[in-house]
């Protein structure tokens, strides 16, 4: 078994100095010093696909979007986005939204929206519709062509802009938004607890 470990990992290492055969002397150097390491390193979560697109590694799926934005509308949700100071409540609600993000790209004419979260993309849009439908299509009304968010062919109209991502890196897999709130909470008593007694 460790033999055949072993020349997997020397597979492993050969196929990357090929892909970077064309890099810079740096980068090639830099590649030698961090194949021990790429070799030793634990297994990762398996990636598995969200749902309908997307990926997703453990109990946390990525959703990444860009979509060409209604002429004049940037200006509107860049507005809305900083009166609202990071406070995105309608998340909560949502109660599985790890983090999401809007980026507005090419002078303003293209929105990135990269969002994680729990679960299936199908359910992961289902929340969104059911729990905070105002609050959606208020933000996403500034993407050209928004059939609003209760419209029956609202997932085709995501699909046709989301892409999956290419690598995704998650800290924590197997932790949902509520599992990760609870050991907060968890920690924070036994902080308390520490306190008192010490």
């Amino acid at each position: 078994m460790a033999t055949q470990q072993s020349s997997e990992t020397q597979q492993q290492a050969e196929k990357l100095r090929e892909l970077f055969v064309d890099a810079p002397e740096f980068a090639r150097a830099a590649l030698e010093n961090a194949i021990p390491d790429m070799q030793t390193r634990p297994s990762a979560p398996r990636v598995d696909s969200a749902g309908r697109i997307g990926r997703r590694q453990g109990k946390v799926s990525e959703l990444t979007m860009i979509a060409p934005v209604e002429p004049g509308a940037a200006k509107r949700l860049r507005g809305l986005l900083e009166m609202l100071e990071g406070n995105f409540e309608g998340a909560e609600k949502v109660g599985t939204v790890h983090d999401m993000r809007f980026v507005f790209l090419d002078n303003d004419t293209k929105l990135l929206f990269a969002t994680a979260y729990d679960g299936d993309w199908d359910d992961y849009i289902n929340d969104f519709a059911t729990k905070i439908p105002d609050l959606m299509d208020i933000v996403f009304s500034a993407i050209e062509g928004w059939p609003g968010i209760r419209n029956p062919s609202i997932k085709d109209f995501l699909v046709k802009y989301q892409i999956a991502a290419d690598a995704w890196y998650v800290a924590n897999p197997g932790l949902t938004v509520v599992e990760t709130r609870r050991l907060q909470r968890v920690g924070n008593a036994l902080d308390e607890f520490l306190d008192k007694i010490g």
